[in-house]
């Protein structure tokens, strides 16, 4: 990353003492040293700069708030990555979050030349790293550009620290198989029939460049090939860096120290709670949309359906269909899947650089706390009484029978039809599947490459539903490509710009 982190690495420990003392000066000291990277990290992951500004400034004022809680001071630069990892997270997760407005790259003062040498230096880093899964490319990004260890990264991610340790060896391992592949396909792609077609348009995809790494590892002319080493600082030192708004200077120190907006700041700060015991942010959990619909302190259990014996009527409990946004249309379709953009939680932040928190799950007032909403209770089948008390029928029974009666007909199994879908440089699309020559019971069984899905359901013979399908958290670059995979074996290809 351009510059130096400065007091980031030797002056934690002052700053944080100074923010705890209610330093003012401090708290301009901390946006001056940490700023310009946070608000790269944040716009990394919001890729909208409207967003990246208001999380930055809800990181700086929850520093302030909850800084008594970090038990080690001298940790404040990763601390501060934490929280704003979460806010970003929140963020992504709202359905009226801002979109469509990157922010313009940091200038450097280039000749020609060297922006032209540059950019054929960004495609190698970009189709390198797109062999990598979105949490690699963060912990790479985290680790190399932003210069944090992974016990930094151990708190940002909330994971315990031996997890974090083999997630960055082999975020390092599998960078340097991918670069090695992209400098052969770069350098060398006239010797390899096969690496000529599956290089024909830079910067190279996801199953591009991991289609490219299995082949150089299993190609004798490839894989007796040698390329110069890289080390990663150089290779991410091309990247583009979001350039931080001058004027947000003013307007982020004003809403974290104006006395009529002290309010506004607790229930800002409430965003990032829970803490744990170290006061680290616990890592972002989505509010579960429809919680009024299931009983507290439980899981959202499986959508399921059942068919009543002896007259074949199907019950669906279709709470998925809200989930995905599409509500009651009619449809027996319904599925479950993580909560993604569009879903039921808070948002996140408005174009306005100091918002009013409106969240409906989020404190409005200095007091308040979240609170969740009452499930209201079900209603009732028709009881046994109930049933009775019709009139009786003026037609005589029939006849017993001496033969048992035959089961209802099953209905006929049929085939599941999937379809994929491009969403655009929004954050999520709808892949529809429906039910061909009989009725189906399917499941999202797993995805491929940088997009997130889930969900099951059943499907009448002629009758479609749909899956949500998000962006996978990390940066990206360029066009993306991902796959939903079906029980039935079907799969949907999904696509999105960055």
């Amino acid at each position: 990353m351009a510059g130096e982190p400065g007091a980031a690495q030797n002056d934690d420990l002052r700053l944080a003492d100074s923010l705890r003392a209610g330093d003012v000066i401090a708290l301009t000291e901390v946006y001056d040293t940490y700023a310009p990277f946070l608000y790269d990290y944040c716009h990394g992951l919001l890729r909208d700069r409207v967003e990246a500004s208001g999380a930055l400034r809800n990181v700086v004022i929850a520093a302030r708030e909850h800084v008594d809680r970090l038990t080690e001071p001298a940790r404040l630069r990763g601390w501060l990555y934490a929280i704003a990892r979460k806010e970003c997270m929140r963020r992504r997760d709202s359905p009226n979050r801002h979109t469509g407005q990157e922010a313009p790259e940091a200038e450097d003062e280039l000749t020609q030349e060297q922006l032209a040498r540059r950019e054929e230096r960004r495609l190698l880093a970009h189709s390198a790293l797109a062999a990598l899964n979105g949490r690699q490319r963060e912990a790479i990004d985290l680790s190399v550009r932003h210069e944090l260890d992974e016990v930094d990264l151990s708190g940002i991610f909330g994971m315990p620290l031996e997890e974090t340790l083999a997630l960055a060896q082999q975020a390092r391992e599998d960078l340097a198989a991918a670069l090695h592949a992209s400098l052969i396909a770069q350098n060398h792609w006239k010797d390899c029939p096969s690496v000529a077609a599956l290089t024909e348009s830079w910067p190279l995809s996801p199953q591009t460049s991991t289609a490219l790494v299995r082949h150089v590892e299993n190609c004798p002319v490839c894989g007796a090939r040698e390329t110069p080493p890289l080390p990663p600082d150089r290779l991410l030192s091309v990247l583009p860096i979001a350039a931080i708004p001058a004027d947000l200077r003013l307007d982020v120190l004003t809403a974290a120290t104006a006395e009529d907006r002290a309010g506004n700041r607790r229930a800002i700060a409430a965003w990032t709670e829970p803490f744990d015991e170290y006061g680290w942010p616990l890592p972002y959990q989505p509010t579960a949309p429809r919680a009024r619909d299931r009983a507290p302190g439980k899981r959202r259990a499986p959508l399921l359906a059942a068919v009543a014996v002896g007259v074949g009527v199907l019950v669906l409990f279709g709470g998925g269909m809200a989930w995905l946004g599409g509500g009651d249309d009619g449809t027996n379709a319904s599925a479950t899947g993580p909560v993604t953009p569009g879903g039921s939680t808070p948002p996140g932040g408005s174009a306005a650089p100091e918002p009013v928190p409106t969240d409906p799950t989020s404190p409005t007032s200095p007091t308040a706390s979240p609170t969740e909403s009452k499930s209201p209770s079900k209603s009732p089948s028709p009881s046994a009484s109930e049933t009775s008390s019709k009139p009786p029928s003026s037609r005589p029974p029939a006849p017993p029978t001496t033969s048992a009666p035959k089961p209802p007909k099953p209905s006929r199994p049929g085939t599941l039809s999937v379809s994929g879908c491009d969403m655009g440089r929004n954050d999520s699309c709808t892949v529809t599947v429906t039910a061909v020559g009989g009725s189906v019971n399917w499941q999202v069984t797993g995805t491929g490459g940088p997009v997130r899905a889930g969900g099951s359901g059943h499907l009448d013979a002629g009758r479609s539903g749909g899956v949500q399908v998000s962006r996978a958290s990390g940066f990206c670059w360029g066009r993306q490509t991902g796959t939903v995979s079906f029980s039935s074996g079907a799969s949907a290809t999904v696509t999105y710009r960055c």
